[in-house]
């Protein structure tokens, strides 16, 4: 039952590799995986000895940090459920998730982070603060509330028996067309897509990743940290707790990486970086991995160029645990641009609105069923009927599968932009936008319109020292865009508002340009 659960994949790889790194902060120390296992079973008795009980639910804000992840996997060691927030959020925002979360406990860094600590001390959740000291190998734990001291049932760590069906993470949808939806995550959901990570890009004890993503999202989470520690593998944390272009390659350098997974965002800043302020070498790639937003072929194609690996575009989701499809390894098969690949560890279909299989090449709705998946969302019994029927969870991406089982994605339900019934995909023009060669970054959304019911308008973020301008930009869409699909207005602009993970979500991308025309509706479609 062990191999059923995350905490049992990481007692095996504490077993079959206890010497080798798991963990390092940049130029500070290394944890090998017996290290870090024996922090985790430590920390995890303290917590049940402090009052945590199995089904608790723990909120924990950190940055990126060697405290964040022993304590994460403490609290799920514990069997208790781990909320890991956002550390920029602010107090009003932390108070909904908390709440939401029906945390039991706030863990934060010695420092604290303030908004948590008011939002939950105005909610009277209790608090405590983790240090880590290097010296001694150990977590130091200091209880702000006497309340949380008990007498523990448990007295060995021995007596902490991790189930598969064990709720391990709660996480938020990102809620770009509704209030946020809380996604429960079990054991079983966690163990299945550390497996199938692993699988589709083979990491073993030799790997090894820099970190450039937040750790309180799945992504970050479960691509890059949960699937390298399952492996066996090493993962490096950036000195100061975040992504930091200059001193990403230092790192991958310095701590042997073989790969690295980034939202798209991401990708084009190192790849900026690398067009103004070249590294004199670059280390040696097995791939690198791009995921949770659309990544364009001609970005795709330059990062490939520069840093001379295969770049392996894949497609994933919270209720999915993160991963459901991947291109694969040059030695498994093509990796197609524009393409997220084919499923991993589950099974995927093509559905209309009857619940009908589409054959290839045909759009329909992506739905997929395996053991990664939600069984469904907390308290939001509406929100689950939407998502599961015909036997299959239902993404809300539109899709098509080619001959050869890839899987192309045309857009969001509610993202799709209907032109006078013509149905357009935004990543399509997203895709035309990029290949231009003045072009750093470009989103298309749709707005209201009188006369086609929707239009299509772009944001358009020029590369550093191009004089581009709005006129050429049209000029390039006509030569190869369909007429209707050539952006109506385009906004230039320096910067573009993002997610706390960097994503690029079309609806606050719509809500801020158009704010900036007074007569402006916002529309009312999601991202």
């Amino acid at each position: 039952m062990e191999i059923l659960t995350l905490t049992g994949l990481l007692k095996k790889a504490a077993v079959d590799f206890p010497y080798r790194r798991a963990l390092s902060i940049s130029g500070k120390f290394d944890l090998t995986h017996l290290q870090l296992q024996n922090l985790i079973d430590e920390s995890a008795l303290a917590l049940v000895k402090s009052g945590v009980k199995a089904g608790d639910v723990v909120a924990l804000t950190f940055p990126n940090t060697v405290e964040f992840v022993i304590m994460f996997l403490a609290v799920i060691r514990a069997r208790a459920v781990a909320v890991p927030l956002n550390a920029a959020y602010t107090e009003d925002e932390f108070e909904f998730f908390l709440s939401d979360s029906e945390s039991k406990l706030l863990i934060t860094s010695q420092q604290g982070i303030k908004p948590a600590q008011f939002a939950a001390k105005k909610l009277q959740i209790p608090q405590i603060s983790a240090a880590f000291c290097h010296s001694d190998l150990k977590i130091i734990l200091s209880l702000s509330n006497p309340e949380l001291e008990s007498e523990a049932l448990v007295n060995s760590v021995e007596g902490l028996v991790n189930e598969p069906s064990d709720i391990a993470l709660f996480l938020h949808t990102s809620g770009t067309t509704s209030r946020p939806k809380g996604v429960p995550l079990s054991q079983i959901n966690l163990a299945a897509s550390v497996q199938n990570i692993k699988s589709v890009y083979k990491l073993t004890e030799v790997d090894s990743t820099v970190i450039v993503l937040p750790l309180f999202h799945v992504h970050g989470l479960l691509a890059a940290l949960l699937s390298s520690l399952g492996a066996g593998a090493a993962v490096t944390l950036p000195a100061a707790g975040r992504f930091s272009a200059s001193t990403f390659w230092a790192d991958m350098i310095k701590y042997n990486a073989t790969w690295y997974t980034a939202v798209p965002t991401i990708h084009q800043i190192i790849l900026e970086r690398h067009l103004s302020n070249p590294e004199p070498v670059y280390p040696k790639l097995r791939f690198i991995r791009s995921c949770s937003a659309s990544l364009a072929p001609a970005i795709l194609a330059r990062l490939e160029e520069a840093f001379d690996a295969p770049v392996l575009e894949a497609y994933a989701m919270t209720e999915a645990s993160h991963l459901m499809s991947s291109n694969p390894l040059p030695e498994n098969g093509p990796h197609k641009a524009g393409s997220v690949g084919k499923p991993v560890g589950q099974e995927m279909a093509i559905l209309d609105e009857s619940g009908v299989r589409q054959k290839a090449n045909v759009n329909g709705e992506v739905c997929i069923r395996g053991l990664n998946i939600t069984k469904g969302y907390k308290n939001n019994p509406e929100a689950n009927k939407a998502a599961f029927s015909f036997g299959w969870f239902h993404t809300g991406d539109i899709g098509f599968m080619d001959e050869e089982g890839y899987l192309h994605l045309v857009g969001r339900i509610k993202e799709l932009i209907n032109r006078g019934g013509e149905k357009i995909s935004p990543i399509e023009v997203d895709s035309a936008l990029l290949s231009h060669p003045d072009v750093a970054q470009a989103v298309a959304f749709g707005v209201p319109d009188d006369k086609y019911g929707e239009e299509i308008n772009c944001a358009i973020i020029p590369k550093e020292g191009s004089d581009i301008d709005e006129a050429e930009i049209l000029r390039f869409c006509k030569n190869i865009l369909a007429s209707f699909k050539v952006p109506k207005k385009i906004f230039m602009t320096d910067d573009l508002p993002r997610t706390a993970t960097g994503k690029i979500q079309r609806r606050i991308v719509a809500e801020h340009f158009l704010a900036q025309i007074s007569t402006a509706k916002v529309p009312k479609f999601g991202a």
